[in-house]
């Protein structure tokens, strides 16, 4: 089959699309046909490697796609051939109540191969049925995002009706699935984008306030807005460029979730502001089996709706990471088996 393979870690030529070994399907697994994937900024960070992560390679990166169900191990129970799924892409045991917090928690496509090929063998606790009506980019680029959205607005911040929301980068892939599901829960929105086209998109998909972080000091803008109050709850998933704004974007009591630092893992931080104005530092990641279904459902039914900034073939992955690495556009970069096309 072909595949998108990243050879060592390194700039975007390190990554390669070509013949790969056909996957074994194992007693609990289901191998996919996949019709489309998407990238996520986890795959950037892969390409380029990660402390603590020991990839074998050549690795095939991916977390999210869809595709029809091409076989079934004897184990598997909840799908056939014909059946179009989608991946869920974190692995944990889910005897737990809770499996994100299992010591063994890991992502497919971070921490073992992805789903950016022909075909994948992907367990069949980390499928998902995909209605009919539902479109192959659609279904293939948005479960990762929002479901990582949802735990860290609902579940993990207890996000509720009426509070204040700032939500950073509201047009990339976490930020435009938070945007839609404050807006859901009934948040006041506060967004912040680079240009004036990425501010149109915040405004039609649940933003009440926007700023233009290119322009002016965003902390500023959000206790100018809220009277010197600030927001009841910050979305963060940029890391040290923002970090200490998104501490003084907070008014007292409030709650900062961050799934991520696309923008640097390690900031400075102010532990007299956090200490005195009494903020919480909330990590997220993933969602449980429970969480994907119940965002999953709004995202098929047409409630949230991922926002698609381009379609490439799979051999054009270089330019997809280019895409997300230079903020081009709002949305996710899908990407499809040159097979599909």
């Amino acid at each position: 089959m072909q595949a998108v393979k990243i050879t060592e870690h390194g700039d975007t030529d390190v990554i390669e699309y070509g013949e790969y070994s056909d996957p074994d399907v194992d007693r609990d697994e289901v191998l996919v046909d996949i019709k489309a994937a998407a990238l996520n900024h986890l795959d950037i960070w892969t390409r380029r490697g990660m402390p603590g992560i020991d990839l074998e390679m050549p690795h095939v990166p991916g977390s999210d796609a869809a595709g029809v169900v091409e076989e079934v191990g004897p184990d598997v129970t909840r799908f056939e051939e014909g059946d179009r799924v989608a991946v869920s892409a974190g692995v944990g045991d889910l005897r737990m109540d809770d499996p994100t917090l299992d010591p063994r928690f890991h992502i497919i496509g971070e921490h073992v191969q992805g789903v950016h090929s022909e075909y994948a063998a992907v367990p069949e606790d980390n499928l998902i049925p995909v209605p009919e009506d539902v479109d192959w980019a659609v279904a293939g680029s948005s479960c990762l995002v929002f479901q990582t959205a949802w735990r860290m607005l609902i579940d993990r911040a207890e996000l509720q009706a009426g509070e204040t929301v700032l939500v950073l980068g509201a047009s990339g892939g976490v930020g435009h699935a938070a945007l839609q599901i404050a807006d859901y829960a009934g948040a006041e929105v506060y967004a912040t984008g680079s240009t004036e086209e990425k501010l149109d998109y915040a405004r039609e998909h649940g933003a009440d306030h926007v700023c233009n972080y290119e322009d002016e000091d965003f902390a500023d803008w959000v206790l100018s807005e809220t009277d010197g109050r600030g927001v009841d709850v910050v979305v963060e998933h940029v890391g040290a460029p923002t970090w200490q704004n998104s501490l003084k974007s907070l008014t007292k009591g409030g709650r900062l979730v961050t799934c991520g630092g696309t923008g640097g893992g390690n900031p400075e931080t102010d532990i007299p502001r956090i200490f005195w104005e009494q903020l919480q530092i909330i990590g997220s990641t993933m969602a449980t089996p429970d969480q994907v279904d119940e965002v999953m459902d709004l995202v098929w039914d047409g409630t949230f709706e991922p926002a698609i900034r381009e379609e490439l073939p799979m051999s054009e992955t270089p330019r997809a990471h280019e895409i997300i690495e230079n903020r081009e556009g709002f949305g996710k970069v899908v990407v499809r088996p040159d097979s599909e096309l």
